[in-house]
């Protein structure tokens, strides 16, 4: 199908992750519940991914009835980079000026749980030997919760591809579905991540710059420019919020270890009689910990994660108004350059200068009457699907915190029964 895909100007960023425990490996039967497909014509899932020391490879798996396609069925291998190479694609295409294109997924991250467990390391000495062991435990517990979210991110972002109507029929994604070779998305240099650093300052000084300069009459835009300035910042509040609770949350289950650990200690200095009762309180001190760490886990997921996500969908929403508002100012500029001409040529009958002129306006007003009405239903879009998803996450995370709660009442409810027949 092609030779090799190469792109040194938009140069994804280079996947780093390093597993506590070696290689991780995770395998997914089903599609991810948080994309609803509107038909079964191209389904999207990632059915295995396997860390490495120094990447993450995706096995993407598509299954489809389109006839653009070459089979039915095929698995291919992806890295990070070449999400971002995907990514880079739809953003650079015109034709998608009044969509919303889909956040790329986040790079993956594991150097915190590559620092903690080094310092588990370098304390290991400190640490008793079954408070060394619960601690490693939690940390690998916390890589794996870490590693099964990035993959979920990046199906996410193939399946909202493959869900939308234009998007599913881009030919960077079908390459990207079933071309079976590397990509050759090369890590990002540093000149390209200056460069992209630039784009972005460039972006946020237009979306100032427009806003101030660009008089836009339609009332809905601009109800909606003014809504997702003021969600963003709130989600971006929410978001460091949020972080701070689940952080603070770990180290509540990181603090019953060390609880569970001293009452042990102490259980064997002490009488058989008293051996007995401490060491039934350490073990729920350790059944506790367990239960906070999931507790957690499930706040970092539903609700963080949810949050994190719509952040960075929102500013794909703004990116759509600030190319509407470059539309609008090519839109004006044509209109002037419009009247300059006739003004310049009233007295000659249809001069081609004029002609020009006019068939510019009449090309910029079609193209931004068409991102517009392109962006209106985006947006409106982009308002049920995120008040669904956000139904979703929260009902599920009220569901979830139900059930951690009635399994720490159990839990108290037997260990003081317990704690009774030792006294």
């Amino acid at each position: 199908m092609m030779d090799c895909i190469d792109d040194n100007s938009n140069d994804p960023l280079t996947a780093q992750v390093s597993s506590p425990s070696g290689d991780t490996k995770v395998d997914k039967k089903k599609p991810n519940e948080n994309v609803s497909l509107t038909d079964n014509s191209l389904l999207v899932d990632i059915s295995d991914a396997l860390s490495e020391k120094e990447k993450v490879k995706f096995t993407v798996h598509t299954k489809t009835t389109l006839p653009e396609f070459q089979k039915s069925e095929f698995f291919v291998v992806r890295q990070h980079e070449e999400f971002v190479w995907l990514h880079d694609r739809y953003e650079e295409n015109e034709e998608y000026a009044g969509y919303i294109i889909p956040p790329a997924p986040p790079r993956p991250d594991f150097d915190a749980s590559r620092e903690k467990l080094q310092r588990l390391g370098e304390g290991e000495g400190a640490l008793t030997r079954e408070e060394f062991l619960k601690m490693k435990e939690e940390l690998e517990e916390e890589y794996l919760a870490t590693f099964k979210k990035t993959v979920a991110m990046h199906e996410v972002f193939l399946q909202r591809l493959a869900s939308h109507p234009v998007f599913r029929g881009d030919a960077h994604l079908r390459v990207f579905l079933e071309y079976e070779q590397d990509l050759c998305a090369k890590p990002r240099g540093r000149m390209d991540l200056i460069g992209g650093l630039m784009r972005s300052m460039t972006t946020t000084t237009d979306e100032i710059y427009l806003g101030a300069t660009v008089r836009d009459v339609n009332d809905f835009f601009e109800q909606e420019t003014a809504f997702l300035q003021e969600y963003y910042s709130h989600l971006k509040e929410a978001v460091a919020k949020v972080d701070r609770m689940t952080s603070k949350h770990k180290e509540v289950a990181d603090a019953h270890i060390k609880l569970s650990s001293c009452v042990t200690q102490l259980a064997t200095r002490e009488a058989p009689h008293t051996e007995r009762f401490l060491s039934r309180a350490a073990d729920t001190f350790d059944k506790c910990r367990k239960i906070e760490g999931r507790m957690a886990s499930d706040q970092d997921l539903k609700l963080a994660d949810t949050l994190r996500y719509y952040m960075r969908d929102t500013h794909a929403a703004k990116a759509v108004l600030v190319r509407r508002l470059r539309c609008l100012a090519a839109y004006e500029a044509a209109n002037r350059n419009l009247e300059r001409a006739r003004a310049k040529n009233k007295d000659v009958h249809a001069p081609m200068e004029v002609q020009e002129a006019e068939q510019a306006q009449a090309d910029a007003c079609a193209r931004f009457e068409q991102l517009s009405a392109r962006a209106r239903e985006e947006l409106i879009d982009f308002r049920t699907r995120r008040v669904a998803a956000f139904k979703k996450s929260l009902i599920d995370l009220a569901e979830l915190e139900i059930k951690h709660a009635r399994a720490q009442q159990e839990l108290f409810r037997k260990s003081l029964q317990v704690l009774r027949e030792c006294h």
